[in-house]
């Protein structure tokens, strides 16, 4: 592989739109390899380090939600979502099992190409020595995971713009309507969702959060000791 070029995976089941995305990806720059299916693409992720997958939601077999879930319990590896599915419902679901972002088919080309220098050039942007202590908690936003009591756990990109907003101002309640800016979350039981399970990986008792805490009528607040 060429070096200080980006490495896509590109999952999609119709041919048409698969071979469109890496001549365009190509075009500007970009290493592609593709997949028509879930099965070929994990054999493809088993074998190269990627920078980014896209992977299309309705897809034969394994779909792309099932996909994105399944790859983000074992790396951190960004995923944009492809979709005929426009629903707000659909976008949530796919933000919360872990997907970086989410486009709605029909796409054009250079809509996804910005998408994905985005994603990119923010997980580039992170300082690396960006290592913080909530509690006994260990987060390292450049590795994008959290240690507590020698488990460690990954977070997301969206957990991540989360966490990075309420680390820069300890002790602000951040209401919903904030939270949903930051992540591109809309619905408050999304919201909520998200925030249950960053309790999960920060907290020791996650039922009677001491650090990321609720202020009720008003939103969350981190503290840090």
């Amino acid at each position: 592989m060429e070096k200080d070029k980006s490495h896509i995976l590109i999952v999609d089941d119709d041919d048409r739109i698969r071979e469109l995305i890496k001549q365009y990806l190509n075009d500007n720059k970009f290493i592609v390899s593709t997949a028509d299916n879930a099965k070929k693409a994990k054999e493809l992720i088993d074998q190269f380090s990627f920078d980014l997958a896209v992977f299309d939601v309705m897809m034969p077999g394994q779909d792309g939600f099932e996909l994105t879930k399944e790859i983000k319990k074992k790396l951190n590896l960004p995923v944009v979502l492809l979709t005929a599915k426009g629903e707000s419902e659909n976008r949530i679901k796919g933000l919360e099992l872990g997907a970086d972002d989410y486009l709605g088919k029909p796409f054009e080309p250079r809509e996804l190409l910005l998408r994905i220098k985005n994603i990119l050039s923010k997980s580039k942007t992170v300082d690396v020595k960006r290592v913080n202590f909530i509690g006994k908690a260990k987060v390292n936003l450049n590795k994008m995971s959290i240690e507590l009591n020698n488990k460690v756990t990954k977070i997301n990109n969206v957990e991540k713009k989360v966490l990075l907003e309420m680390l820069s101002s300890p002790g602000k309640t951040f209401s919903r309507l904030q939270i949903g800016k930051i992540s591109g979350i809309s619905q408050e039981r999304s919201i909520d969702v998200m925030i249950t399970r960053l309790r999960q990986k920060l907290e020791i008792d996650p039922k009677n959060p001491k650090y990321l805490q609720t202020i009720r009528g008003s939103g969350y607040v981190l503290w840090i000791e």
